[in-house]
């Protein structure tokens, strides 16, 4: 499994907004009733952390009429040795 950050912009409309979230809210999906929304500070988004395997697993976990549009983000973590070596190869 791969951990996928996936954004959904939306509208900059309060109907949008409410019509958004209200689908997202019905689908019975865990993944889009976790979502975190920017709505109520102007950022017309919503974002999602899904532990999924592909990039289009992630992407299908979305309605089909945001899919498209989404922005998939594959996440990772550094340790600070894996940069140390990286810094080290780089400096020579």
């Amino acid at each position: 499994m791969s951990k996928f950050l996936i954004e959904v912009t939306h509208e900059d409309k309060k109907a949008e907004c409410a019509r958004v979230v209200e689908l997202f809210l019905k689908t019975g999906s865990h993944f889009l009733k976790q979502a975190d929304w920017g709505c109520m500070d102007g950022e017309h988004k919503a974002w999602i952390i899904a532990d999924v395997g592909s990039k289009e697993e992630a992407r299908y976990i979305l309605p089909p009429i945001f899919r498209s549009k989404a922005k998939i983000i594959s996440l990772n973590k550094f340790a600070l040795d894996d940069i140390e070596e990286e810094l080290h190869q780089h400096h020579d």
